[in-house]
């Protein structure tokens, strides 16, 4: 996952519509079941499909009255302490 990759994502998220994360997941997803993608297309897209997932979980905190510098902070020590386990 890359922070300002998310960061961003919020942005577009503030500005736009989740509507807009969500329809591109979906759609990244049935991509992947296309049986000619290669293995380091696969990576790319599961990278995409992770930052917006995490993009969606910082602006439902940001939602729920915390801080956006606060939010995208907390998640990325989710993040970091689940690799680290």
């Amino acid at each position: 996952m890359k922070l300002p990759v998310i960061k961003h994502l919020t942005g577009f998220i503030k500005e736009n519509d989740e509507d807009y994360v969500l329809e591109t997941i979906e759609t990244l997803e049935a991509l992947t079941e296309v049986s000619s993608i290669k293995d380091d297309e696969l990576d790319v897209i599961g990278e995409l499909i992770s930052n917006m997932y995490g993009a969606l979980e910082v602006q439902k905190s940001i939602k729920e009255g915390v801080p956006e510098k606060e939010a995208l902070n907390q998640f990325m020590q989710r993040v970091l302490g689940s690799i680290d386990k």
